[in-house]
């Protein structure tokens, strides 16, 4: 999948210290609920099941590369996939902090969207952003996504609490 500068591709066994990199700053787990650092050994063997499908797995990450330089700057996973109801929630990361505000973001997740909408046939995405995340919100905002709801003190941190914002994105099509 390409979208103007970035590509969306999937994993490869040369991302593993990439991935461990990222997986285990610990300034990223406050977005993706983690507790605990990951092993190499448990990073390796995601990557080896990687392969598998949206369906088999229920999820699809994504690696976001810069398309000229074949350059790795984050990854965008679909999750919670549900082929019934047909929807998913979405996530991304731009890891390499010089590549933000680039508009990078906006490119991989149109690409991702319209992959969902279009080869997919997803009705709907959702996505959940920490109150602290302004420039996701005006992102998301940006790109269609409907604040639908707020879960209040959702977050617990060490300076306190943070509500979770909750937006979807419906396709126009007919179901």
């Amino acid at each position: 999948m390409r979208h103007e500068k970035v590509n969306l591709r999937s994993l490869e066994p040369e991302d593993l210290e990439l991935l461990y990199e990222w997986e285990n700053n610990e300034a990223y787990w406050i977005i993706s609920n983690t507790t605990v650092p990951f092993s190499k050994y448990t990073l390796k063997r995601y990557l080896e099941n990687s392969h598998k499908n949206i369906y088999e797995a229920g999820q699809l990450r994504l690696m976001i590369e810069l398309a000229d330089e074949k350059k790795a700057i984050g990854t965008i996973d679909l999750f919670d996939f549900d082929p019934f109801h047909k929807r998913a929630g979405l996530g991304i990361l731009i890891a390499d902090e010089k590549e933000r505000r680039k508009g990078y973001a906006s490119m991989a997740l149109r690409a991702l969207t319209s992959y969902c909408f279009s080869t997919l046939q997803l009705h709907q995405l959702y996505c959940n952003i920490l109150s602290n995340n302004c420039e996701s919100i005006e992102l998301f905002r940006k790109l269609g996504f409907v604040e639908v709801g707020i879960k209040k003190d959702w977050i617990r941190t060490s300076q306190g609490w943070l509500d979770e914002h909750m937006f979807q994105l419906i396709s126009t099509e007919k179901d």
